[in-house]
């Protein structure tokens, strides 16, 4: 059974690595984060989960719908930022004067 979401009012679905919805600019949007490798029907509705949460959307469970929880950020500051000085950070750091 594909895994359904709800995106700004507009519902897609995701069965096999592709998305289908209505709308062609979500769809694109969507397709740009599927993942080919969700085959299984866990995999599917963890996905979904996932691209909901991207977009703010609600997921499919059940009869109703529920809002996905927001993904784990990609980038953090602690990658770019020494641990010690993270007001240091920045691509313009090197222009700061020195002590």
């Amino acid at each position: 059974m594909p895994a359904r979401i709800r995106i700004y009012g507009q519902e897609a679905t995701f069965a096999q690595g592709r998305w289908a919805c209505a709308d062609e600019t979500l769809q694109a949007m969507l397709q740009a984060l599927a993942d080919p490798r969700a085959t299984s029907p866990d995999a599917e509705f963890k996905h979904a989960r996932y691209a909901a949460g991207r977009f703010g959307g609600q997921v499919a469970v059940g009869d109703g719908w529920e809002a996905a929880p927001l993904p784990e950020p990609e980038l953090r500051l602690e990658d770019f930022a020494p641990s010690g000085r993270p007001q240091a950070a920045g691509w313009l750091s090197f222009l700061r004067k020195r002590r």
